[in-house]
C-alpha cells in the first residue's frame, strides 16, 4: 500500500485518473511523476496512453482489450468492470512507483532576452506591481523553475515557482498572434510559447531557442519533472543564438 493518500475514479468508458492532493506543490508533483515513470516502463495490455496534470495522472486504455485479456488469464475477472481491473492494476503500480528512486531530470537553461520588442508587457508588468524593469527581470531569472507539465499547445510547458512579487493579470483581450519562444507571465506563473499561437498572458521576453519542433525524437526540449533557469542576454547575443539554432 502506497504511504501516500490518493483517490481513484473513473474518467469515462476508457478512462481511469488518480489524484494524489489538490495543492500545486513540489511533493505531490513527485507522486505524479513517480506513477507516471512507472507506467512508462510497465505498460499493461491494452494501454493507451497516460495524461500527466498538477496533480493527477490520466491514463486511457482499450476496454475491450483490458476485459478480454484479464478473462483470459484469470476466470474470477470475468465479473469484474474494466475500471475495478484498472484500478487494481494502478493500486500495485502506486505500491511499486513508491519504492522507485527519484527519476533522472534535466536541468535546462533558458537564455531570454527582456523587455523592448521581445517583452512588449514587460513595463506594464512593472508598473503593476511597482517594481523596476531591471527588478522585474532580476526576480524573474532568479529561481530554478519546475515543469509540472506540459499543455495548452504542444511543447508548453507550465513552471511553478514564480516569485508573487512580479504576478500580474493575464491580457483583458489576448492578442491573436505570439511568436514562438515568448516568455509570459500570467497571475502567478510563468511559461514559454514554443510555437506562435493566441494568448492572454504578458509577455516579458523572449528566447532565441526552439522549443518544439516535431522532426525531433523528442519534440519538445522540456519534459514534466524538469527544472528551467532563465538567463538574461542581450539582443545582440539573442540574433547570435537565433542564428545558431536556424
Amino acid at each position: 500500500m502506497s504511504k501516500y493518500l490518493y483517490n481513484i475514479k473513473p474518467l469515462g468508458e476508457s478512462g481511469i485518473i488518480v489524484t494524489f492532493g489538490s495543492e500545486i506543490n513540489p511533493q505531490i508533483h513527485k507522486k505524479v511523476k513517480s506513477l507516471a515513470d512507472y507506467i512508462e516502463g510497465h505498460p499493461f495490455n491494452g494501454f493507451c496512453e497516460y495524461v500527466i496534470s498538477y496533480t493527477s495522472v490520466a491514463v486511457f486504455y482499450n476496454p475491450f482489450i483490458i476485459k478480454a485479456d484479464y478473462k483470459h488469464i484469470n476466470t474470477a475477472a470475468e465479473n469484474k468492470t474494466v475500471f475495478k481491473l484498472i484500478k487494481g492494476i494502478l493500486e500495485n503500480y502506486i505500491s511499486a512507483a513508491d519504492k522507485l528512486p527519484s527519476s533522472t531530470t534535466m536541468t535546462v537553461e533558458i537564455p531570454v532576452c527582456y523587455g523592448g520588442e521581445y517583452g512588449p508587457d514587460i513595463d506594464y508588468v512593472a508598473k503593476h506591481n511597482n517594481l523596476s524593469i531591471d527588478d522585474i527581470i532580476a526576480i524573474h531569472s532568479q529561481p530554478d523553475y519546475l515543469v509540472y507539465m506540459i499543455g495548452f499547445c504542444p511543447g508548453f510547458p507550465y513552471l511553478g515557482g514564480m516569485d508573487e512579487r512580479i504576478a500580474a493579470p493575464r491580457k483583458s483581450e489576448p492578442r491573436l498572434s505570439i511568436p514562438a519562444g515568448s516568455i509570459g507571465i500570467a497571475g502567478r506563473q510563468t511559461g514559454c510559447y514554443p510555437i506562435s499561437t493566441p494568448g492572454g498572458w504578458q509577455i516579458i521576453g523572449r528566447t532565441p531557442l526552439n522549443l518544439f519542433h516535431a522532426d525531433r525524437p523528442n519534440p519538445s526540449l522540456l519534459n514534466a519533472g524538469d527544472s528551467v533557469k532563465f538567463i538574461p542576454i542581450s539582443p545582440e547575443k539573442f540574433q547570435e543564438i537565433k542564428v545558431m539554432n536556424t
